[in-house]
C-alpha cells in the first residue's frame, strides 16, 4: 500500500515537472519582464540620499551658593520634550507638503546618551539633505540662545547686586558706624571728665554734709553705669565693624570671582552638533540589487503560479 502511495507521489512530481518544462519559456519570459520592469524602476527612479547627525543639548554654569552644591551645569533644555517638540515642528507637520525634494524622517533620543538626540533626513542630494539638518539645527540654537541671554543677564543682575551690597559696606556701613565710635569715643570722654569733676567735688565735700555726699555718690553711680554701657555699645560696633570688613567683606568678593567666572563665555554652551553630518557617497534609495533580486524571485514565482493556474482551468 505504502508503495502504492510513493509510486503516485512520484508519478505527481513528474507530472508538475512536465507541466512546467512544457511552459519553460513563459517562465523565462514572464521572469525577464518583471525583473526588467524592476530594473527600469529602480535605475530610473530619482536617488534619494541620507544624512544624519548627532545634536547635543547646550548647557550653561550657575552657582547655588544657597543650597551649598557650589558651580553645577544646567541643560537648556529636556530632550525629551525637545524630540517631541521638534518632531511635530519638522517630521509631521510637514509630510503632506507636495513637491518637496528634502525632509527630516526622524528625530529620535540617542541610545545611551543622554541630552542627544539623533536626526535623520533626506533629499535628492547630499547637499539638500545636510541642510534638513542645518534648518532644524538653527531653529534650535535661535531657541536656545534667549535661554543663554537670559541666563547671562541673571547673573549679571547677581553680579550687580553683589558690587552694590560691597560698596554699601565700604561708603555706607562702615562710615556710618564710624561716626558712631567717634559720637560714642567723645561721649565717653566727657563722662570721664564728669566722673573726675564728682570725685574732686567729693574730695572737697565736708564728711559732717552726709546729703549732698550721698548725692554726688548717685551722680557718680550713674556716670560709672553711663561709661560702661558705653564702652560696651562702643566695643560691639567695633566688632560688627570688623565683621563686615572681614567675614561679610570675604564673602561678597568670593561670591563675586564665583559669578564673574560663571560668565565667562566657555561657560554657555549653544546646542550643536558633535563631530559633522554625515552622508554617504551612495544613495540610500532605491536599492538597487535587492529590488532586482526582490523581482526575480517573485517573477518566477509567479510565473510557476500562473502556469498552473492556466493548467488547471484548460483541464477544467
Amino acid at each position: 500500500m505504502q508503495e502504492k502511495y510513493l509510486q503516485e507521489d512520484e508519478i505527481d512530481l513528474r507530472e508538475l515537472f512536465k507541466t512546467i518544462w512544457a511552459r519553460r519559456f513563459f517562465v523565462i519570459a514572464f521572469t525577464l519582464v518583471v525583473t526588467v520592469l524592476a530594473a527600469v524602476y529602480a535605475y530610473t527612479k530619482t536617488p534619494i540620499y541620507e544624512a544624519k547627525a548627532l545634536v547635543e543639548i547646550g548647557e550653561y554654569k550657575q552657582n547655588n551658593p544657597i543650597s551649598g552644591t557650589g558651580i553645577t551645569k544646567t541643560s537648556i533644555d529636556d530632550a525629551a520634550i525637545l524630540e517631541k517638540k521638534l518632531t511635530t515642528l519638522f517630521v509631521d507637520m510637514e509630510k503632506n507638503l507636495k513637491d518637496k525634494t528634502s525632509e527630516i524622517t526622524s528625530i529620535t533620543l540617542a541610545k545611551g546618551l543622554k541630552n542627544f538626540l539623533e536626526i535623520k533626513s533626506e533629499a535628492i542630494s547630499n547637499e539638500e539633505a545636510k541642510n534638513e539638518i542645518l534648518k532644524v539645527l538653527s531653529f534650535v540654537q535661535g531657541e536656545h540662545e534667549k535661554i543663554l541671554d537670559d541666563a547671562k543677564k541673571q547673573r549679571e543682575l547677581e553680579l550687580k547686586n553683589i558690587d552694590l551690597q560691597i560698596s554699601d559696606i565700604k561708603s555706607r556701613s562702615v562710615t556710618l558706624i564710624d561716626k558712631k565710635l567717634e559720637i560714642g569715643t567723645k561721649t565717653l570722654e566727657n563722662l570721664q571728665e564728669q566722673l573726675k569733676l564728682v570725685d574732686e567735688n567729693l574730695k572737697r565735700i565736708d564728711t559732717l554734709n552726709p546729703s549732698l555726699a550721698a548725692l554726688k555718690l548717685m551722680e557718680k553711680k550713674d556716670i560709672t553705669t553711663a561709661i560702661s554701657e558705653l564702652t560696651v555699645k562702643n566695643f560691639e560696633l567695633e566688632e560688627k565693624k570688623d565683621e563686615l570688613l572681614t567675614t561679610s567683606l570675604y564673602k561678597l568678593e568670593e561670591n563675586k570671582k564665583v559669578v564673574e567666572t560663571i560668565l565667562l563665555p566657555h561657560n554657555y554652551k549653544n546646542t550643536q552638533i558633535v563631530g559633522e553630518i554625515m552622508t554617504n557617497d551612495f544613495p540610500a534609495k532605491p536599492k538597487k540589487s535587492l529590488i532586482v533580486a526582490v523581482a526575480f524571485v517573485t517573477g518566477f514565482i509567479l510565473s510557476i503560479f500562473l502556469v498552473f493556474l492556466i493548467n488547471f482551468i484548460r483541464k477544467n
